[in-house]
């Protein structure tokens, strides 16, 4: 039922800085379609989420800035962050089937995890990763100005940043790894692929153009 009732979804996902926003605004305004950002809906989610249902948030709400960053290790980062476990995706699919169907819509972010995305497509064209290579990503941080926000709140922000990098990576790594076993698109994006061909390429695997 939720399948069918989500037919007017496009999906992107993919590794922090790979562009998904700035892909997503561009389509929706050539294409005329709405767009859902699901990093603008972690706070809300986070609210509405019981500790009950979501065991890894608890437990993330609960550390200090070291104990978040630098204590541990890019692997254990990677396998016990809230986002990346999926909790609150069912929130997702809940506002989605609030909205209202027309136009369609483009749903984007990093928390759509291809596992859970690949149930709800009725056609799996209409769902994307984008795979952002390292360097891609510290310059898109770099740009943004955010390169520092986390790490710089910790007692280590050299230690805290390389560990966020690296579980970053690990966490593009994976996508690669899913998206191919489940069948679904993905695009590698290096640090000199321009954004329009991305646009471009996107646009064409969700067979909008």
């Amino acid at each position: 039922m939720t399948r069918s009732n989500l037919r007017h979804a496009y999906w992107i996902g993919g590794g922090s800085g790979s562009g998904k926003s700035q892909v997503a605004q561009h389509l929706a305004a050539e294409f005329g379609l709405q767009v859902y950002e699901t990093d603008e809906a972690m706070a809300d989610h986070i609210r509405r989420m019981r500790s009950e249902e979501a065991p890894a948030l608890a437990a993330f709400l609960a550390m200090d800035m070291d104990e978040r960053w630098v204590e541990g290790p890019p692997e254990a980062m990677l396998d016990t962050f809230h986002w990346f476990r999926g909790e609150g995706f069912g929130l997702i699919v809940e506002d989605l089937l609030s909205l209202p169907t027309g136009p369609p819509i483009i749903v984007e972010g990093f928390r759509l995890l291809p596992h859970l995305v690949q149930p709800l497509l009725a056609d799996p064209k209409r769902a994307v990763w984008l795979l952002p290579t390292p360097e891609l990503r510290y310059a898109a941080f770099t740009s943004r100005g955010s390169l520092w926000a986390i790490a710089g709140r910790t007692s280590d922000p050299d230690k805290a940043l390389s560990n966020l990098l690296e579980r970053d990576r690990l966490f593009t790594e994976r996508l690669a790894s899913e998206t191919q076993r489940l069948g679904l698109r993905a695009i590698s994006i290096c640090l000199d692929t321009p954004e329009n061909r991305v646009t471009d390429e996107v646009a064409a695997v969700l067979g909008l153009s």
